[in-house]
C-alpha cells in the first residue's frame, strides 16, 4: 500500500511539473496569426526542393548540363543527337517541377490573412504566360542568395525539431511504461523515475525552442510570402537561362556568363560584364503563341514520342534489366541456370524473337578464349553508355517514389539521362548485343570449369593408380 501511495503521488508531482513547462495560451484580444504548426514540416520540404532546384540553375550547373548531361554517350546513340531538342526537355522538366511546387503553396496559400497572397496561384499563372509581376515578387540574384540561406536554415532548425519531438515521444512512451512496471524494486524505480522526469523536462524545454526559432510558430503569410518570392524568382531564373518569355525581369541580370552559356549573344555589347546569351531551345519552346501557356508548353515537351521506352512504359523495367545483365557480364561463371532463365523469363516478346534470330545457327561449343575475350571487350564497351542511363532512371524513379517525395534530392539525374526517351528499337537491339554476348561468355565459363574439373579428376585417377 505505501508503494501503491508513493507511486499516486509521483504521478501527480510530474502531471504538475509537465503542466508547469506548458506556454500559457495567449489572450483572445491579443492573438496574432495562425501558425502553421505541424505543417512545418511539409513546408520545410517544398523548401527544400526549391533550394536545390535553384542550384540547379547555377551558372556552374548549367555548365554541367551543357558538357556532361547532353553530352553523355548513351544519351546521343539512344535519346538524341540534337542540343536544342534535349535542353527543351530539360527546360520542361524542371518547369514541371516547379509547377507541382507552385501548387503546393497555392494549397497553403488558401490559409493566408493576405489577400495577395491567397490569390498567388492566379498571379503565377499570370506571370508565367505573361511574365507580368504587379506585386514585384521577383527577387534579385542576391537576394535570392540571401533568402536561400534563409530557407536553408529553417529547413535545418525544422528538421531538428522533429527528430526531438519524436525523442520527446519515446521519453513520455517510456515514463508511462515505468509507471505501470512493478519489475523494480521501489528505491531502484523512485531514481529511474526522477532521472526520466528530469530527461523530459529538459526535452520540452528544447521542443519549445526549436518551435520558436523553427517553421513550427512562423505565420502562413511570413511562409508563404517566401515561398511565392522564391517560386516567381525561380521561374524567371528559368526563362533567363533557356532563353524564352516575355523578357527577363528588370531585378535578375540580363546576361548569363560567358561559360553558362551555348552560343553567342545577339547583341554582345548588351551587358558590359558578360559578353554570352542564355541557352538555345527549340522553336516550340522559343516562340510562345497567346493560345498556349507556358507550362501546357512544357508538359507538351515531357510527353514521350511513340517510338520510346516511356511512351511503351519500359523504361523502369528495361532499366532493371540491364543492371541484372551487367552484374552477370561481371560475373559470369558465377551465373547458375536458374538465374539465366529468371533473365530469359523477363524479357519482352520483341526482344526473345530477336534473341533467337541472333542465336540461330549458332553451334554449342563456345571454347575459343580469343572470341571470349572479343565478346567481353564488346560488352563493356555497350554497358559503358548503356548502363548509366540504366542507373539513373533507378535514381529518378526512386527520388521521385511516394515515400521520397518529402525528402531532398540528393542527385541531379534529369529525365532525359534515362532511359525514359530513349529509342525503343535502339535499345532492344544494344540489350539483344548484350544478351548474344552473355550467351557466349557463360557458355565458355562453363566449358572451361567443366574442363578444369575433368583434368583434375584424371590427375586425381592417375596419382591413386600408381
Amino acid at each position: 500500500m505505501a508503494l501503491e501511495t508513493w507511486l499516486i503521488k509521483v504521478k501527480t508531482a510530474l502531471s504538475n511539473s509537465l503542466d508547469a513547462v506548458k506556454t500559457v495560451a495567449p489572450n483572445p484580444k491579443t492573438a496574432k496569426k495562425s501558425n502553421v504548426g505541424v505543417l512545418a514540416f511539409e513546408i520545410a520540404g517544398l523548401m527544400s526542393k526549391i533550394i536545390h532546384l535553384w542550384q540547379s540553375l547555377s551558372d556552374k550547373a548549367i555548365i554541367r548540363l551543357r558538357n556532361e548531361s547532353i553530352s553523355l554517350e548513351g544519351v546521343r546513340k539512344i535519346v538524341s543527337n540534337e542540343d536544342a531538342f534535349l535542353l527543351s526537355l530539360a527546360c520542361a522538366e524542371m518547369a514541371e517541377n516547379l509547377r507541382l511546387l507552385a501548387q503546393s503553396v497555392s494549397r497553403i496559400s488558401k490559409r493566408c490573412d493576405d489577400a495577395y497572397l491567397r490569390r498567388f496561384d492566379r498571379s503565377f499563372q499570370e506571370f508565367s504566360d505573361t511574365g507580368l509581376d504587379p506585386h514585384c515578387w521577383v527577387l534579385s540574384w542576391k537576394e535570392m542568395e540571401f533568402k536561400n540561406k534563409k530557407m536553408d536554415r529553417y529547413v535545418t532548425l525544422t528538421a531538428t525539431l522533429h527528430r526531438e519531438m519524436d525523442e520527446l515521444s519515446l521519453l513520455e512512451s517510456s515514463l508511462k511504461k515505468l509507471l505501470h512496471c512493478n519489475d523494480h524494486e521501489g528505491s531502484t524505480k523512485e531514481q529511474k523515475l526522477i532521472d526520466l522526469h528530469h530527461k523530459i523536462l529538459w526535452q520540452k524545454q528544447e521542443v519549445k525552442f526549436l518551435k520558436e526559432k523553427s517553421l513550427w510558430n512562423k505565420s502562413f503569410d511570413t511562409v508563404t510570402s517566401l515561398l511565392a518570392r522564391s517560386i516567381f524568382t525561380v521561374l524567371a531564373r528559368i526563362k533567363l537561362v533557356y532563353g524564352i518569355g516575355h523578357g527577363y525581369p528588370a531585378s535578375l541580370p540580363r546576361c548569363l556568363s560567358a561559360s553558362a552559356t551555348v552560343h553567342p549573344s545577339e547583341n554582345p555589347n548588351s551587358c558590359s560584364s558578360f559578353v554570352s546569351g542564355p541557352l538555345k531551345l527549340t522553336k516550340q519552346v522559343e516562340k510562345k503563341d497567346l493560345c498556349n501557356g507556358f507550362f501546357e508548353l512544357n508538359s507538351k515537351v515531357l510527353k514521350p514520342p511513340p517510338s520510346t521506352l516511356g511512351a511503351a512504359a519500359l523504361a523502369l523495367h528495361y532499366a532493371n534489366l540491364i543492371i541484372i545483365m551487367e552484374k552477370m557480364i561481371r560475373s559470369p561463371q558465377l551465373v547458375g541456370v536458374d538465374a539465366r532463365d529468371d533473365l530469359y523469363s523477363m524479357l519482352p516478346h520483341s526482344i526473345r524473337s530477336s534473341l533467337r534470330a541472333r542465336l540461330k545457327g549458332v553451334g554449342f561449343c563456345a571454347s575459343d578464349p580469343v572470341l571470349a575475350g572479343e565478346w567481353k571487350d564488346a560488352l563493356g564497351r555497350i554497358l559503358g553508355w548503356l548502363s548509366p542511363l540504366a542507373h539513373n532512371m533507378i535514381k529518378w524513379q526512386s527520388e521521385r517514389s511516394f515515400e521520397q517525395q518529402n525528402l531532398v534530392p540528393k542527385t541531379n539525374v534529369l529525365l532525359l539521362q534515362t532511359l525514359y526517351f530513349a529509342n525503343t528499337e535502339k535499345t532492344e537491339a544494344a540489350i539483344t548485343e548484350l544478351l548474344v554476348g552473355l550467351n557466349y561468355i557463360w557458355r565458355f565459363e562453363r566449358e572451361m570449369n567443366a574442363k578444369a574439373l575433368f583434368e583434375c579428376s584424371n590427375f586425381f585417377n592417375l596419382q591413386n593408380s600408381s
